[in-house]
């Protein structure tokens, strides 16, 4: 044993006691020679005699193939039957047998293993052109064949469906989708009445002209909204006319739609506004207008509500008139702010004022310049604004359908207005007023004269619109807005209105 407890071999055991041995004399002074040829013989001879005597090395380890050349479950592999059968060849004759040189670690990676494929490391990029990224579509599963039939039958062999017939989308995408108001048929398409269509297209074309002082009056091409209160429905919309959309002009008419107060004392507004044609800025005088009335209601709403649910018309009539002339001598100064003429910066105004309370059903009605009042009962239309003579005398009243009163005052001059400093303004245009009584089943329509137009000229607008806003009730936001759209040959101006269906 040596000090650190190992067996010693055998081998080293005979060289140790050759050279310690007990038996050998003394390192004193000896009578052998000792120079320096002497020392080198002796060591000479007692190392030739150690490695004579050294075993033989032992045999390398067999060199096993690399974990990664291992069997691959994701690959292929072809059948054993399918291998190429080897052919017997003679045995070379034996060499002189040598000894294995070391393999390096990096060539022991490479040592085939018992097939001949070597299959990269999974974290090993693949060797080669990449393959295809798509996915393969499942082919569809055959259709079984039918059952044979106990007896022939009478017509020819049924064929199977075409598996490529199982995969084509519908003809029409439209007809395919949900209605967006919920109810059956398909999806609401914008449509035209009479034999030809219009001269321009359906959709919009070309944007107005913006810079960057003007961004704060570009309007949109279209407005749409909607609420229901008490016992009736409201829709409204306003559309860029087909000729504006082609040209690149903004839209002339604006629709305000607000509600002033809360729970059964709330009023709703309906402002409708109508720019006159060929002004520079027709859209921002309708615009003006429209925001003009719709404070001067807001400071008044309560007094308003009152009224009407109280029925008192005298008293409505006077009060609308005054904020409407307001609204107007606004306007005729705000044209001398700009340099215009007053008949360059004005708009027509129509307005509904609709109680929340559930119990009222007055429906109110005013406004200035040109456009229309209608209203579906029964499945007829009604005019309820006729056309007066131009030599009616001053605040003749005449009575409309059911006994309702249609108020008109011609020629009312109004005072100066207190935003300009120029000359007593005209006398003020023909100022409307109604207030009616709705009736269950009953369609209020108010529009500008782009609608109005079609449909007191056009009889198949009317008709078309009855049968689509009759019974069961009021269209969706969509369907409304492609009700409005109806489109007519000769008929391209703005289109904006407001709808009232009454429960």
């Amino acid at each position: 044993m040596s000090q650190q407890g190992e067996k010693p071999a055998a081998h080293e055991d005979d060289w140790w006691r050759k050279l310690y041995d007990e038996t050998a004399p003394d390192t004193g002074p000896s009578s052998a020679p000792d120079s320096l040829d002497d020392r080198f013989d002796s060591v000479s001879d007692t190392v030739s005699e150690a490695v004579e005597r050294e075993p033989e090395p032992l045999p390398l380890p067999e060199v096993r193939p690399d974990p990664r050349t291992a069997w691959d479950p994701y690959r292929e592999q072809a059948p054993p039957s399918e291998e190429p059968e080897r052919k017997l060849e003679p045995e070379p004759e034996p060499e002189p047998e040598r000894e294995p040189e070391p393999v390096p670690v990096a060539t022991q990676a490479a040592v085939p293993g018992p097939r001949n494929t070597v299959f990269p490391a999974p974290w090993e990029a693949p060797a080669g052109p990449p393959g295809p990224r798509t996915f393969a579509v499942p082919k569809p599963p055959e259709p079984e064949p039918p059952p044979a039939p106990l007896t022939p039958p009478a017509a020819g062999p049924a064929t199977a469906p075409d598996p490529v017939a199982l995969h084509e989308l519908p003809p029409d995408w439209a007809a395919s989708d949900a209605p967006a108001d919920g109810g059956g048929g398909a999806r609401p398409l914008v449509d035209h009445l009479g034999d030809r269509p219009p001269t321009y297209d359906a959709e919009p074309a070309a944007l107005p002209a913006a810079t960057s002082e003007n961004l704060d009056a570009l309007v949109p091409d279209t407005v749409l909204d909607g609420a229901r209160y008490g016992t009736y429905t409201l829709r409204a919309a306003s559309v860029r006319g087909d000729s504006a959309r082609f040209r690149g002009e903004p839209r002339r008419d604006a629709l305000l739609t607000a509600r002033f107060g809360a729970a059964e004392s709330a009023l709703v507004l309906v402002a409708v506004a109508g720019g006159v044609r060929g002004g520079e800025g027709a859209h921002l005088a309708a615009a003006d207008a429209c925001r003009w009335i719709g404070g001067a209601v807001a400071r008044s709403h309560a007094r308003l509500s009152e009224d009407i649910r109280a029925g008192r018309r005298a008293d409505l009539k006077s009060g609308l008139h005054r904020l409407t002339d307001r609204t107007y001598g606004k306007l005729r100064a705000r044209a001398a702010e700009l340099g215009v003429e007053p008949g360059e910066y004005t708009t027509s105004l129509r307005c509904l004022l609709l109680s929340a309370d559930p119990d009222c059903r007055t429906r109110v009605f005013f406004g200035v310049g040109s456009g229309g009042l209608f209203r579906l009962r029964d499945g007829l239309w009604q005019d309820l604004e006729p056309v007066i003579p131009e030599e009616a005398a001053s605040g003749v009243s005449e009575a409309g359908p059911d006994g309702d009163r249609l108020t008109m005052d011609l020629q009312i001059t109004t005072p100066p207005s207190p935003y300009s400093d120029g000359p007593a303004p005209p006398p003020a245009e023909l100022f409307r007023f109604r207030a009616s009584v709705a009736r269950p089943g009953d369609t209020l329509l108010l529009c500008s004269n782009g609608f109005a137009e079609p449909m007191r000229d056009e009889p198949e607008l009317p008709d078309e619109l009855a049968e689509r806003w009759g019974p069961p009730g009021p269209p969706g936001l969509p369907a409304f807005l492609a009700d409005t759209q109806l489109r007519i040959k000769g008929y391209a101006d703005d289109r904006t209105c407001a709808a009232v269906w009454e429960a």
